[in-house]
């Protein structure tokens, strides 16, 4: 598969920018206070959910000033399920969960339905909680369930095709410090 690095260049060049580095910076410290609030005393495994959760746990982890474990998995759904706990694990978790607080790390809460199934999975595996936080929850009413949000949200974006910050367009652009959404779409 050839890619079109013209393409991706202009996607990049035309984009609209929704939340600018700043605002980026601005929520992953109000997400890393949160979170310090609710797990600092807790012994937390931290899972980032791979691909996408890379950037924004790289970003965040630093900034939480307490113990904690960092592991990583990565989970898509079997062909187009929409409900249910079937996951194409590329890499399962590996850590013993029973009894442990587990905080899940992703980019985006689009539709949920794989993050719900990850987090259905973790307590079966005896998990004692399993909390999650993304970067970015994008505001729709296509969620997995009626009033999916994830236990701890940086920002609200609009419905659109985002980018940055973990979030990719063709596998490309998650490096941009911004949110991004491609112009018209």
């Amino acid at each position: 598969m050839s890619v079109d690095l013209d393409e991706i260049r202009r996607i990049r060049a035309e984009a609209d920018c929704l939340c600018s580095a700043q605002q980026v910076e601005t929520a992953l410290d109000t997400l890393a206070q949160q979170i310090t609030a609710r797990l600092g005393d807790s012994n937390p495994l931290v899972y980032t959910v791979m691909n996408g959760g890379l950037i924004f746990a790289g970003r965040l982890l630093p900034r939480l000033a307490f113990p904690l474990e960092t592991a990583y998995l990565h989970a898509t759904r079997y062909g187009h399920r929409t409900t249910g706990t079937l996951l194409d694990w590329r890499v399962r978790p590996t850590q013993d969960l029973r009894g442990r607080s587990v905080l899940i790390l992703d980019d985006i809460l689009d539709e949920g339905h794989t993050l719900a199934a990850i987090i259905e999975h973790l307590k079966s595996e005896g998990a004692r909680e399993v909390l999650t936080a993304v970067l970015v929850h994008k505001s729709h009413d296509r969620k997995a369930y009626p009033g999916m949000r994830a236990d701890f949200s940086g920002l609200d974006v609009e419905d659109r095709f985002l980018f940055g910050c973990g979030m990719d367009y063709k596998g490309y652009w998650r490096n941009t410090d911004g949110i991004y959404a491609v112009k018209g779409l």
